[in-house]
């Protein structure tokens, strides 16, 4: 009998099993919250072929037996704070609310993004854009015109980040192209070393490449389209 914390007991929980097979952060934690919650949720999400697994399999990695999906369905419900879930719910009769949970953005990711894509779709961070856009006003046909273009933007290298932007419109979850190291010092010595906004000279460490026509405009990633900032200027555009 182990006495103290939760999280006591599961540090000397990993401790007694570092020998043998490891085990997975969510087969630990099932050895502290065992309980009929427990047993009622892995009734839905730790058996193979489980339900869990048959509605969702296509948008979350890992394997029901290892835990994965439980994980993942415990992650959706609490963002991350897995143990707190567990701990609050370990006496519940059942495991219904996760459950119910689960299913609700398993149904809101086939509504909103009902042209599957493995490549991409699997093993994204669903329920943080389930949390964050679920109460959006979002059309289906609208954002499928928008995945498609964007796919076959060669602007674009991170392609998985595609569904969170056209959500969130944040330009950083694409990982766009950036311009070179030669057509930034060509660039620079055409300007010589001058930034077009402030008019001051700077060394070109002291500079930024920027897309004269940004690229939510159409700009492309070329030389005819770059442009060196000082680092002040380059950062601040965007407010101006």
């Amino acid at each position: 009998m182990c006495e103290g914390t939760d999280g006591e007991k599961l540090d000397w929980f990993k401790i007694i099993n570092i020998a043998g097979e490891k085990l997975t952060d969510q087969e630990l934690r099932n050895a502290i919250y065992t309980g009929p919650w427990l047993a009622d949720a892995k009734k839905w999400f730790s058996r193979t072929g489980c339900p869990a697994y048959a509605i969702g399999e296509k948008y979350v990695n890992g394997s029901p037996i290892r835990q994965d999906f439980l994980e993942e369905a415990l992650d959706w419900i609490s963002n991350k704070k897995w143990e707190g879930y567990m701990s609050a719910h370990q006496h519940d009769a059942d495991a219904q609310e996760l459950w119910q949970y689960y299913q609700a953005v398993i149904d809101w990711i086939k509504r909103v993004f009902p042209t599957y894509r493995a490549r991409f779709m699997k093993g994204q961070d669903w329920g943080g854009l389930y949390r964050a856009h679920k109460d959006d006003n979002l059309n289906a046909n609208t954002l499928e015109a928008k995945i498609a273009a964007l796919l076959e933007d060669d602007e674009v290298n991170n392609k998985r980040g595609i569904y969170e932007y056209v959500l969130s419109g944040n330009e950083n979850k694409l990982s766009l192209r950036s311009f070179d190291d030669k057509t930034k010092q060509i660039t620079y010595d055409k300007q010589k070393g001058i930034c077009p906004e402030c008019k001051k000279p700077f060394a070109i460490e002291q500079m930024e490449a920027d897309h004269i026509v940004p690229w939510s405009k159409g700009g492309k990633t070329e030389a005819k389209n770059c442009r060196m900032l000082c680092m002040m200027d380059n950062r601040t555009k965007s407010g101006k």
